[in-house]
């Protein structure tokens, strides 16, 4: 039970400092270019890649600790995050290949399904 509160936890704050972030950026900068957006998906990736080194190699945190952090925090705020961790993990398994596999399917059939609904949503 402790991990599910944790987990819904982590999500809440996760989705607050999307918010707050991204909005905050496109007070600054402005709202021509996905800056907000941008800006959250840099920094999830940060955040994801020195956490899972920290729980990974250190040992430094509970496993509890993990959930709040990695899949509450980070899973609301990106995302994104979680994509980059999957795939530095390939390439940290030797499974090069796949990686880049990983991004180009992603990237790419991720647009064109994206555009589907879009287009699914217009005849609607």
């Amino acid at each position: 039970m402790e991990k599910w509160f944790c987990l819904i936890g982590g999500g809440v704050l996760g989705t607050l400092a999307r918010y707050i972030l991204a909005g905050v950026v496109y007070q600054k900068i402005g709202t021509d270019f996905p800056y907000g957006t941008l800006a959250v998906n840099l920094i999830g990736c940060f955040l994801v890649g020195f956490f899972d080194t920290i729980f990974q190699a250190r040992f430094l945190f509970s496993p509890i600790l993990r959930v709040f952090l990695m899949a509450g925090f980070c899973g609301a705020f990106t995302t994104f995050s979680t994509f980059m961790l999957e795939t530095g993990n390939l390439i940290r398994d030797g499974e090069t290949l796949r990686a880049f596999l990983n991004v180009i399917l992603s990237v790419t059939i991720g647009f064109i399904v994206f555009r589907l609904g879009v287009l699914l949503g217009e005849i609607i």
